[in-house]
């Protein structure tokens, strides 16, 4: 993108191996519920870590604890190696400063232009009128936009407004960006826009991104990592491809309802405990994806397996898969052998049962 090279990041220098966010065992409790029941996690420099979750997992409760917004009852928040949880209001807005935000809808001021509503964080902080102009024309180079400078948010796309958001969270040359359901009221061709828009921000300026959303199809397309919210608790976090190839839990599986292949209804009516051949699910990720399977299954079997449903897909650049294989035997002690051989290799396996041989 022009003019990238002369804004700057915020991820290197002294300091650079302290994390940009660490939370130590969090808690927020409103009338005694539990919004956040003891949090930690960190996110490194220049990471994307995507927060996923249901509504009313504590993701809100998460991001105002994060910009200080909130204060839990209990643990740490900390920034850029500054412990925000007791900071006075005045304290807070230096830290604030370092911690952008995108919203689902934009919240831009109909009433000024667009680098006006870029260069008002610069403005509330006392940057002079020459710097601020500079610096939002830097930006709106950044995000495609420098042509629309003059317009009214009235007179742009979803899209546009969510780029001039961006742009705008980028001002004040933000440590941490906080991405909340950003992409939820685009239409799918505007969300990769944008989802491409903070990958190259992401890229170009070692920006640490946190994307709060309850679409797993956002997250596996941007995140580095991912955590998945629950009742105010980190049920599950990992790689984004890990997660995906072999989630643990049942909140994880509800979100991925749809991205993870899972048996058609008629096959899944045809398990049974006995039949004429076993019937396994193997989760594969990473080095596992690449690994020749079914030769090693059909040697110990004697039969060719096949490959009954499932699919390979991958996350920055990391295959990951799910494969339903029938192994042409019903025989148990070579079924223990098939499992025996294929744990070590691959993320997962499950014995389902047994189907007919003409499935």
């Amino acid at each position: 993108m022009a003019g990238a090279g002369t804004v700057a990041g915020a991820g290197s220098g002294p300091g650079a191996e302290v994390p940009a966010v660490q939370l130590d065992h969090v808690v927020r409790r409103f009338n005694d519920r539990p919004a956040l029941d003891d949090i930690s996690l960190t996110l490194g420099r220049g990471e994307i870590v995507g927060l996923i979750g249901r509504s009313g997992a504590g993701k809100s409760t998460l991001i105002r604890c994060l910009n200080g917004l909130d204060r839990p009852q209990a643990g740490r928040v900390v920034i850029d190696g500054t412990d925000i949880s007791t900071l006075s209001e005045q304290a807070l807005n230096p830290v604030r400063r370092r911690i952008g935000m995108i919203f689902q809808h934009f919240n831009l001021l109909s009433a000024k232009t667009v680098a006006e509503n870029v260069a008002l964080p610069l403005k509330i902080a006392g940057v002079a009128r020459a710097a601020r102009m500079k610096r939002v024309m830097e930006l709106l180079d950044l995000v495609g936009l420098a042509d629309k400078a003059n317009a009214y948010p009235a007179q742009l796309s979803g899209g546009q407004k969510q780029r001039i958001g961006i742009a705008r969270a980028l001002a004040p040359e933000p440590l941490l960006l906080l991405s909340d359901e950003a992409t939820s009221a685009l239409d799918p061709e505007t969300t990769q826009q944008i989802l491409t828009l903070l990958k190259d921000v992401n890229r170009q300026l070692g920006l640490t991104i946190l994307m709060i959303t309850h679409e797993m199809e956002v997250v596996r397309q941007i995140a580095h990592r991912v955590l998945v919210l629950d009742a105010g608790r980190i049920v599950e976090e990992g790689p984004v491809a890990k997660v995906l190839a072999s989630p643990q839990t049942d909140t994880t599986r509800s979100l991925l309802r749809g991205l993870s292949p899972v048996l058609p209804a008629d096959l899944l009516a045809q398990i049974a405990p006995e039949g004429d051949q076993a019937l396994i699910r193997v989760d594969v990720y990473g080095p596992d994806a690449r690994r020749p399977l079914l030769a090693g299954v059909e040697a110990i079997t004697g039969q060719p397996a096949r490959l009954l449903h499932g699919g390979l897909n991958d996350v920055q650049g990391e295959p990951y898969g799910r494969l339903f294989l029938a192994l042409g035997t019903a025989d148990k002690d070579k079924l223990a052998a098939v499992v025996a051989k294929l744990k070590p290799e691959t993320t997962a396996i499950e014995v389902l049962g047994y189907v007919p041989a003409n499935v």
